[in-house]
């Protein structure tokens, strides 16, 4: 869906604790969330504002949006 949330808590509702635990615990969790959610809302302006971008790039964001997500949820899976 053009515009929709991926934001942690969202895709993972049941790691909700664990997502507040590791922000508030871990830098590199935080860091490396605070970067996925400005690139989530960086994708979701494009496709909501329509501004013109190849379809390139924003596959190219998807797809970093996307491995920066398994990175998250691999350090969720680990605590």
């Amino acid at each position: 869906m053009l515009g929709e949330s991926h934001d942690l808590r969202h895709e993972f509702p049941d790691l909700e604790e664990k997502i507040a635990s590791l922000s508030g615990s871990d830098e590199e969790f935080a860091h490396l969330m605070r970067d996925y959610d400005d690139l989530d809302t960086r994708v979701r302006k494009l496709e909501e504002l329509g501004t013109p971008v190849t379809d390139e790039t924003i596959e190219e964001l998807k797809k970093e949006r996307l491995l920066m997500k398994d990175r998250l949820y691999d350090k969720l899976r680990a605590s």
